[in-house]
């Protein structure tokens, strides 16, 4: 009996990241669930073993903690197919108002948790010719973000690497694609402090699910950068080709600070 291919999933626990756990447990996958709730991760193992005989290993890890991507690999109970880079927050305040521990933490989970992971795992994947990266970035990879600077530079990062890994392994048999969602349902913005401002509270939020299956579709063919929504996809191509100036002001106002 062949076993069912392996994925990684970071940031298991809530929205995008647990609705993408559902998709690829639904699709064949075996899981690794990868958050610092493990309560939530229990919940979710049961879930996806019942409705699709899916096999988790929970890996209670916090991702902003010293050797946390080794621990996270050393949990793999087999080689990894898919690594879903989906862990990730954001945090409203102007930047030299906000907490120092609280952005450096940001830039831990964001950028280096996610480079420090696919560094682990995409060796074996290039040797073995076959694997799949999907990281989750943001509609905010595509311009500067005033009021929220460190998390739309740490997604402009992960596009960016993303992006140029996936043309670095062109003709290896291993792919890497960029999710980049716009506003979306999940406790996101309540954590990062914009869940009443006028970007995230607008009709055009997408659900957390449609996301991930757009995601999932987007990996498994290997496309490089997937903007789920057509307005999100819309704005996502006109800030590359406005004026800078004229793009800061606009974020300006989605993101007003009182402080």
């Amino acid at each position: 009996m062949n076993e069912r291919p392996l994925a990684v999933v970071t940031g298991a626990s809530a929205g995008i990241g647990r609705e993408l756990s559902r998709v690829l447990a639904r699709e064949g996958f075996d899981l690794v669930l990868v958050a610092r709730r493990e309560g939530q991760l229990e919940e979710l193992a049961e879930e996806l073993s019942s409705s699709y005989a899916a096999t988790s290993t929970i890996a209670a890890v916090d991702l902003a903690e010293p050797g946390a991507a080794d621990a996270v690999v050393t949990a793999a109970p087999r080689p990894i197919d898919v690594l879903v880079n989906n862990a990730g927050f954001g945090g409203l305040g102007r930047f030299a108002s906000r907490a120092r521990a609280d952005d450096m933490r940001m830039v831990t989970v964001n950028v280096a948790a996610l480079t420090d992971l696919t560094k682990l795992v995409l060796p074996t994947m290039v040797q073995r010719g076959r694997g799949r990266v999907l990281n989750v970035a943001s509609t905010a990879a595509f311009q500067p973000g005033p009021f929220m600077a460190v998390y739309y530079a740490s997604k402009a990062y992960v596009l960016s690497l993303s992006e140029a890994l996936a043309e670095e392994l062109s003709g290896t048999g291993v792919t890497v694609t960029c999710l980049c969602p716009g506003p979306t349902e999940s406790e996101f913005h309540q954590i990062a402090g914009t869940d009443s401002q006028p970007l995230t509270s607008s009709a055009l939020t997408m659900s957390a699910t449609s996301v991930a299956e757009a995601g999932y579709r987007a990996m498994m063919r290997g496309k490089m950068v997937e903007v789920p929504g057509l307005h999100n996809k819309i704005g996502a191509q006109s800030t590359r080709f406005a004026p800078r100036r004229v793009v800061l002001k606009i974020v300006r106002r989605l993101h007003p600070a009182d402080d």
